[in-house]
């Protein structure tokens, strides 16, 4: 699919749909009017690319759908330039998402197969991220400390390690919880040693994993 003007009209219908969902942030919303979903999709779901639906990519992981997607963007309250980490690359659709809103983006990803697939569409549509393959529990401190940190994958519990790598004021986003259904969560830091937890909401998403995988 090119992006011409039925996918860009597609792509407008989209954020409406959003907005009726209960996102209000306009920068979230523009940046769902901008990138093309469906560079991002298996060729067999390309007529699908628009609907608010999760679909099967590549390593058995999913692209997530775009409420969901939507909902931690907006939770991360993104200003310009802020230093973003990503643990899950998955498809590079959310760190697509993140860059277009200005955010400096740094992402992990533990399927090299999908890791080297994601550099090569967002390269392809000029979107800027620092991609790594490795084991998202660690994060990556040496860059940090981050303004947010989104998790796009279910944990049962929040890693220490990720939340030491958050600026102070900073957010973490996490699906915490089970295999099955977990709540939103937003962390932020108060202060050397204190946070601050929120829930937002149930929803579902594959698990968080130790380890890579080298599947090429």
């Amino acid at each position: 699919m090119t992006d011409n003007f039925e996918a860009k009209g597609k792509r407008k219908k989209l954020v409406e749909e959003l907005r009726k969902k209960g996102i209000s942030d306009e920068e979230v919303l523009r940046a769902f009017g901008k990138v093309p979903r469906h560079d991002f999709m298996d060729p067999a779901f390309l007529n699908h690319a628009y609907v608010d639906k999760a679909f099967p990519i590549t390593s058995g992981q999913t692209i997530s759908q775009p409420y969901t997607v939507a909902v931690q963007t907006s939770l991360l309250k993104i200003k310009r330039k802020d230093k973003i980490l990503e643990i899950g690359t998955g498809s590079g659709y959310q760190a697509a998402i993140l860059a277009e809103m200005g955010a400096k983006v740094y992402t992990i990803e533990r399927h090299r197969e999908l890791f080297l697939k994601a550099q090569r569409t967002l390269s392809s549509l000029g979107y800027s991220a620092d991609f790594f393959f490795g084991d998202g529990y660690e994060g990556k401190p040496q860059y940090g400390p981050y303004d947010g940190i989104v998790i796009t994958a279910a944990a049962p519990e929040v890693p220490e390690n990720l939340l030491k790598q958050l600026k102070t004021g900073g957010r973490l986003v996490v699906p915490l919880g089970n295999s099955f259904s977990q709540e939103m969560t937003v962390v932020q830091r108060t202060g050397e040693e204190t946070y601050e937890y929120s829930s937002h909401g149930s929803f579902v998403f594959v698990p968080m994993l130790k380890g890579t995988v080298n599947n090429t």
